[in-house]
């Protein structure tokens, strides 16, 4: 006959979770001999020991009464059940890890391997990592609502950074949103360049096509986006309306230039 404190180190159990067990009427307690110890035989190991493994494999204690009542053919359908959950719960914790790991991957957070791609790309003609950071950040909300779509795009937007204009206005843009002067006189300089390029796009026929034509929302949070990032983009607008561009994302020749 055990007392408690063996029959617990016995089973691989506390004693804290035998008088659990006890309280929930999981493990029957027996009554106080004439000493007044409440002494265990092998049943209770037995019970016990069988209590452990189930607790042990996941099993919630409200179930493990019925299954150790149960016949052959329940208690096997039981573990089946019981196996599903299990298996089910492992798979969402392994997407769990996954999304875990992408939070150390930097760039590729919500990101395909191209567009990340492409930022390395713009690190290496000098754009800040300020720059840098915005750039991602709106690539994210691109990505989110096209994403195979932001793919077939980035072979064209790396080729882009081989045009002197385009890498002279990523730097241009790093320094002036890198320092802390409101009416940078940088911001004329950027606005020249990207009207000049919207005009060569616009010459040469470049225009949006596919689903993004008619859904204005992404280009819209990406606009805000510009703007939360940095006020100063609201200036660098104006600048653009001012040489017949509207937008910042998706730039439109206004119908009547401002005088």
């Amino acid at each position: 006959m055990l007392t408690i404190s063996q029959l617990a180190a016995y089973a691989g159990v506390t004693v804290r979770a035998v008088r659990h067990y006890h309280q929930i009427g999981l493990l029957p307690e027996p009554e106080r001999d004439a000493s007044g110890y409440r002494r265990y035989g092998a049943t209770a190991v037995v019970s016990l020991i069988k209590i452990r493994t189930l607790a042990d494999a996941g099993v919630p204690l409200s179930q493990i009464s019925r299954m150790l009542e149960a016949d052959a053919a329940a208690f096997a359908e039981a573990i089946r059940t019981i196996d599903k959950k299990l298996r089910d719960e492992i798979q969402r914790l392994e997407t769990s890890r996954t999304h875990i790991a992408q939070l150390t991957a930097g760039d590729s957070l919500a990101l395909p391997p191209e567009v990340a791609a492409y930022l390395d790309r713009l690190r290496d003609i000098g754009a800040s990592p300020r720059m840098v950071e915005a750039e991602r950040d709106g690539w994210i909300l691109v990505a989110a609502r096209w994403p195979d779509g932001v793919v077939e795009w980035m072979p064209g937007k790396i080729a882009s950074l081989d045009d002197p204009q385009v890498v002279r206005l990523y730097r241009v843009l790093s320094e002036i949103f890198d320092g802390d002067e409101e009416d940078d006189p940088r911001l004329a300089e950027a606005a020249d360049i990207m009207a000049c390029l919207a005009e060569q796009a616009h010459a040469a026929g470049q225009v949006v096509s596919g689903e993004e034509v008619d859904d204005d929302l992404p280009h819209d949070l990406i606009d805000a986006l510009a703007v939360e990032s940095d006020p100063r983009v609201r200036r660098l607008r104006e600048l653009l309306r001012e040489r017949g561009w509207s937008g910042w994302n998706r730039m439109e020749r206004l119908a009547e230039p401002p005088d």
